[in-house]
């Protein structure tokens, strides 16, 4: 195993069928996701030329969404479980029926010599004295697989969290699932929305200690907070991870976002103009698994870099009138008796929201259990309304799961009701401290430019019990900074 290795991700332009609900026949299905994996191997040979040992295509990707239950059947490949036996399917097709899919990508894999992984959908016949096998007599997965550069299947993963997906089933158990490579070791595998949830994502790195993840997605892009590419970069970040990202190209549908993430480096493609798929191969390190996660190290104290980061937040007792410290011009009692405290929807939730009116000073927010607090000091003066938010509660839009977030938000108007709407572009200079008394270890920093591009935080980590990030002298607009806490135990 080198200290570097190369990986592709390809963000596909997926070919779907216009009457996915309309039942077809399986000749007809394949000659539909064989259309799409013609793309795929164009890609493959190109990552392949140039170096790549291991390429990820998107969630969706071989056969489209928007199927029902039915209407999905014939494009379903079955799939025995990779651990029961070594099955090459490009040597072996004639061992299953319905593995057309498999056979071609595991030839694409042999005849490259590159580690693949895709998304397709599977089938599994159950029996009805399982309690959980559907009335129809088999289970449907939305199924991640990854060959070997020989081609053998060496994994299977069966997503957990579905994301409105009538055609799929949820697995009934939750799937592990690594894969090892002789280039950079163990990857995991998990798929979309399992982002967002502790099982298999969490407990499978925390278990595993995974530093390398292969993700297929097909993810619609939310701002301000779950922009694909600036989620993807806070997961990396939070972890200590290589994060290999590929998600579906339709940017009519909000979908585009895709990257390779090491935890110093990011290499990403969005594109909400072209249609055109887009292949992104980059070169990175290999990231030892012996070495401490980020998740484990966040709860021990980490004095030494937090006695070094400039204007922490200072209990206002300790702030004098002649300290030169920007960041202690104004008390918070100060401050709030200026500017209201407003309240307004972002992604969906009920934010507790102060203005950031003035050229610095600091100012504080609450929402149940959660306080966040910032130190700013704006260096342009733009005609824009930016504010600090907090929410502490349970979201129950498109999915249930409990957040706890502090943001920076730059609004989309002038008007305090435009406070959380979707914004890409900002002209705002603002050099900050922003941190909140987190009740969760797990905090996934954001940092979002204009033009939606990413940037990285100067300091991160927590002090006292408060998780905090810090940035000066950035160059372009800020779009949004936010720590964006998942409290599990509490979905």
């Amino acid at each position: 195993m080198g200290e570097h290795y190369t990986a592709a991700v390809y963000e596909h332009h997926v070919i779907l069928n216009p009457n996915p609900t309309i039942i077809t026949d399986r000749q007809s299905a394949l000659e539909l996701m064989n259309r799409n994996l013609d793309i795929y191997e164009q890609q493959v040979i190109t990552a392949a030329e140039q170096g790549a040992k291991i390429i990820i295509f998107p969630e969706d990707g071989v056969q489209g969404f928007n199927f029902t239950r039915t209407s999905i059947y014939p494009y379903l490949d079955f799939i025995p479980y990779p651990d029961s036996s070594t099955w090459n399917p490009c040597k072996e097709a004639y061992l299953f029926e319905d593995t057309e899919v498999l056979h071609r990508l595991s030839c694409l894999a042999q005849k490259n010599k590159v580690f693949i992984v895709a998304n397709i959908g599977t089938k599994q016949p159950c029996k009805h004295s399982d309690s959980k096998c559907p009335s129809d007599g088999r289970y449907q997965f939305n199924t991640n697989v990854a060959f070997s550069d020989n081609g053998t299947l060496v994994a299977r993963y069966r997503k957990q969290n579905l994301y409105f997906e009538d055609a799929f089933d949820t697995p009934p158990e939750v799937d592990y699932t690594l894969f090892d490579t002789p280039f950079a070791g163990k990857f995991g595998l998990f798929t979309c929305f399992d982002i967002l949830f502790y099982e298999p994502t969490v407990s499978l790195i925390k278990k595993y200690n995974v530093k390398q993840i292969a993700y297929p997605t097909a993810w619609m892009n939310q701002l301000p907070l779950l922009s694909a590419v600036e989620f993807q970069r806070a997961f990396a970040t939070a972890f200590n991870i290589n994060f290999l990202a590929a998600n579906i190209h339709h940017p009519s549908l909000g979908m585009t976002g895709s990257g390779i993430y090491t935890p110093s480096q990011s290499f990403i493609h969005y594109d909400m103009e072209s249609v055109d798929g887009k292949l992104i191969v980059a070169e990175i390190p290999v990231i030892a698994s012996q070495n401490e996660s980020y998740m484990e190290n966040i709860t021990k104290s980490d004095s030494n870099m937090q006695q070094n980061v400039p204007g922490f937040l200072m209990d206002s007792n300790t702030c004098h009138k002649e300290d030169k410290n920007i960041y202690c011009r104004k008390t918070l009692k100060e401050v709030q008796q200026t500017f209201p405290i407003f309240y307004g929807e972002m992604m969906y939730d009920n934010y507790t929201f102060m203005p950031i009116m003035e050229t610095e000073g600091s100012i504080h927010v609450c929402s149940n259990t959660l306080c966040c607090d910032l130190n700013y000091q704006r260096f342009v003066l733009s005609d824009e309304l930016y504010a600090l938010g907090a929410f502490d509660g349970l979201h129950t839009v498109h999915g249930t799961y409990y957040v706890q977030a502090c943001v920076i938000v730059k609004c989309a108007g002038l008007d305090y009701s435009t406070c959380g709407q979707e914004v890409t572009k900002a002209a705002g200079l603002i050099d900050f401290q922003l941190q909140g008394n987190f009740s969760t270890a797990f905090v996934f920093p954001l940092l979002l430019r204009s033009g939606v591009t990413l940037d990285f935080a100067d300091h991160l980590g927590w002090k006292n019990r408060y998780y905090f990030m810090h940035k000066k002298g950035a160059s372009t607009g800020l779009v949004v900074a936010g720590l964006y806490g998942r409290w599990y135990e509490k979905d």
